[in-house]
């Protein structure tokens, strides 16, 4: 599909000499006479390009200018002018002009301008699509109160430029929360760079952060620049950063302390403007008592403790992250969607989750890829949850029996089992109210007391 224009200017000349000679190089082109009639026609169909005079009557074209940008900031805006000055071109470009075209407007000049306007436009677009699906695949997910708490953790220091400890177990979205934080910042717009401190080398990770002189020392055949140059203006995240070294710690700390560092091997200060967040699954007190952890480091980088809570303690959130993950992987891989039964769906939030998010995520994309159905039931999230685990899954109270480690003579006899332990669940969660317990199942109040009386549902008020 062509781009559109829309041409604003007073002068009827002028707009059907544009509109000709934009028509003939294949773009579609409307016309407006007045600010007025522009911000309409925005307002309605917005056009990729705005070719805008700035000297016209009762609204000019500054103003005409500030108000699009306002309501459709995407629009390229090119402004247009006989007597212009410097001033009135630096002031179009401050309220988000992209160029500045002086009349007499030559054919060859217009054409080529506008050709740059709209190449960037689409630039700009396809860096809105891409930042969209960085943000979906890197979105926290879940309504759960722990969530709810994180997150206001999350918009509470994001907007500071204070460092922030994120604490959690392994798989629990550490780096997510990371990215949010910086997503919440003034950063956002400048880079975030993730390192694990866990899987670099003890000899390299001095050089992967702070990067190296050509020549510093076996196979350093070129200069490198390292995270915290890459990060500078931006975000540098630590993962894992109680594994690492007690001298690397000291070096790091000095880097915080004075916002500077020298490459190594070099001896040129580098100074760089860097918010840095570190995460660990270790509980860093206890290394500090153990002496594997500088105090004066872990007291620089916790100022604001954040704990990721592990997916056992946020079971509501699985079918809503269930969800995510499959749309995430029919995107990425091309998969098929499929649909997840309710047993199945009940089978997935009995279990343990040693493996939180990351373990959720590869069983989904497990099944969507094995399971040969539109469905998934309850005896394949079973099925493939035994096989991806020593250890199967325990439901309720520790003291009961596993419900995944007992055998069934039928898938019947299963799925009742399933159904029964859902059911139960979903009243204890609803404190044994049958009508709000009806409404989360999704069935009917009159259902529920069947499936309670078929299932020999145990009911128990509180009281």
């Amino acid at each position: 599909m062509s781009a559109s224009i829309l041409v604003v200017d007073d002068e009827e000349a002028i707009r059907t000499s544009l509109r000709s000679i934009l028509e003939d190089e294949g773009y579609q082109v409307a016309v407006a006479s007045s600010g007025h009639d522009a911000l309409k026609m925005c307002g309605s169909d917005p056009p990729d390009l705005m070719m805008l005079d700035i000297w016209m009557p009762e609204l000019d074209g500054l103003e005409t200018l500030r108000r699009v940008k306002e309501f459709v900031p995407a629009t390229q805006v090119m402004m247009m002018s006989g007597h212009g000055s410097i001033e009135t071109a630096v002031k179009a470009i401050k309220f988000g002009a992209y160029d500045y075209i002086e009349k007499p407007l030559s054919l060859e000049n217009v054409t080529l301008r506008v050709k740059h306007a709209l190449a960037q436009y689409r630039l700009e677009q396809e860096n809105r699509t891409l930042r969209t699906k960085v943000q979906q695949k890197f979105e926290l997910v879940g309504q759960s109160p722990a969530m709810q708490q994180m997150r206001q953790l999350i918009e509470t220091a994001g907007p500071t430029n204070s460092r922030v400890l994120i604490g959690g177990e392994n798989g629990t979205g550490k780096e997510l929360v990371a990215r949010a934080i910086h997503m919440h910042s003034s950063r956002a717009e400048h880079p975030f760079v993730a390192v694990n401190c866990a899987a670099i080398p003890e000899t390299l990770i001095e050089s992967e952060l702070f990067g190296h002189e050509k020549g510093s020392f076996t196979g350093a055949t070129a200069m490198k620049r390292g995270q915290f140059e890459q990060a500078d203006g931006g975000t540098l995240f630590l993962d894992e950063i109680g594994d690492m070294s007690l001298s690397t710690q000291a070096k790091v700390l000095r880097a915080l302390q004075e916002q500077q560092f020298t490459r190594v091997g070099g001896t040129k200060l580098m100074k760089v403007d860097v918010r840095v967040l570190a995460a660990s699954n270790k509980d860093l007190e206890k290394e500090i008592g153990r002496g594997q952890f500088r105090e004066d480091l872990f007291y620089r980088l916790n100022v604001v403790p954040i704990v990721v809570p592990p997916l056992r303690e946020r079971r509501e959130d699985i079918p809503a992250l269930v969800t995510h993950f499959m749309k995430l992987h029919v995107h990425e891989q091309g998969l098929r969607m499929k649909e997840i039964s309710v047993e199945a769906m009940a089978v997935l939030q009995q279990y343990e989750w040693p493996g939180n998010i990351r373990e959720l995520r590869n069983l989904i994309e497990r099944l969507m890829i094995m399971v040969p159905g539109p469905v998934i039931d309850g005896s394949q999230a079973a099925m493939a949850l035994q096989g991806r685990t020593a250890g199967p899954a325990t439901v309720g109270p520790p003291s009961t029996t596993p419900l995944l480690a007992k055998s069934y003579d039928s898938l019947r006899d299963a799925r009742n089992a399933f159904e029964k332990d859902y059911i139960s669940r979903k009243l204890r969660d609803h404190h044994w109210n049958i009508s709000r317990t009806a409404e989360d199942l999704k069935i009917e109040r009159s259902h529920l007391h069947r499936k309670i009386k078929l299932l020999d549902v145990e009911m128990r008020p509180e009281g």
